[in-house]
């Protein structure tokens, strides 16, 4: 196996992986994925900056009434 040849069965699994992670944490589908940047993957999948900034379920309501899911 040439040196070229090992680097890309990495890359390829390394994306597989990284597919995967989007799929699931994101909910990318795989022409997203391949459409994204580096960069943009990388703050997708970022914790917040300022992890205490968050707000919980309850917060989010309180500042947004009526703006809840809607079926029908």
């Amino acid at each position: 196996m040439t040196r070229r040849h090992a680097e890309g069965e990495r890359f390829g699994a390394a994306a597989a992986q990284l597919c995967h992670a989007a799929s699931v944490l994101l909910g990318w589908r795989p022409d997203e994925f391949w459409s994204a940047t580096p960069a943009e993957l990388g703050t997708a999948l970022a914790p917040p900056a300022d992890a205490s900034a968050s707000m919980t379920i309850e917060e989010l309501k309180r500042r947004f009434p009526g703006e809840g899911l809607h079926h029908g």
